[in-house]
């Protein structure tokens, strides 16, 4: 009978409670996403009114940093040490960077509401993609394919799938071209394009989505099989 006992190529598996982390890792990212794809919808912007949209995309930034906290600490990532193989330290940097990400959409959310409080009729007020978090959530995808190119020697095989990993690779993508949309030309004070600005978001937002179900639904599959074999 082979050992279940963990060594380099077959890593520990995740203990009970790091599976509980894990769905609720991937509820914050799949609400956080909802909020970013139904924030630059013109319908939902004439049915909530500026501030209502700048609170729905401040929430949605707030749940995509506790999410990615969540990730970041899970039971078995660990921070880089002597010794750990590319894979493992590729998977802690992409949910550092990750993390690091949220945060400045946290600000940038957050800037966001404050002004569309303070001055609701002013034109051109709301959040729009910013630079620095859509950098870090595009460094940190790439960091994740090199983690999932080698995910049998991951602390957690399922940490890293090609789905997900492909799937917030497009969204990381497409919020990369919602953020250099977003920027003002300083001749003209417009944005290069609304258009892009929006659509990159609710698809970026739609990519994230699907790979936070997706994630929820490989736990699932491996509570059920875990079960089948008790």
């Amino acid at each position: 009978m082979a050992s279940d006992a963990p060594s380099p190529e077959r890593p520990a598996r995740p203990t009970p409670s790091g599976d509980r982390r894990l769905r609720r890792e991937a509820w914050g990212f799949g609400l956080g996403s909802i909020c970013f794809f139904v924030g630059p919808l013109p319908a939902y912007g004439a049915w909530a009114g500026d501030v209502g949209v700048a609170v729905t995309f401040f929430i949605g930034s707030l749940l995509f940093t506790t999410a990615g906290f969540i990730q970041l600490s899970l039971s078995g990532r660990r921070p880089p040490r002597r010794g750990m193989n590319a894979a493992d330290r590729a998977d802690w940097f992409a949910a550092a960077i990750q993390f690091v990400g949220t945060l400045f959409f946290n600000v940038s959310t957050g800037q966001a509401l404050v002004a569309a409080v303070q001055h609701p009729d002013a034109v051109g007020v709301g959040w729009r993609p910013d630079a620095l978090g859509s950098i870090a959530f595009l460094v940190s995808s790439g960091l994740a394919v090199v983690a999932t190119r080698d995910r049998g020697r991951l602390w957690d095989r399922d940490a890293r799938t090609w789905h997900g990993t492909g799937l917030n690779m497009l969204g990381s993508i497409a919020f990369g071209v919602s953020a250099v949309a977003a920027y003002v030309v300083p001749t003209t004070g417009d944005l290069v394009s609304l258009f892009w600005t929006n659509l990159g978001t609710v698809i970026g937002a739609l990519c994230f989505f699907v790979a936070a179900v997706l994630s929820r639904r490989t736990v699932l599959r491996e509570e059920h099989e875990s079960a089948a074999t008790s």
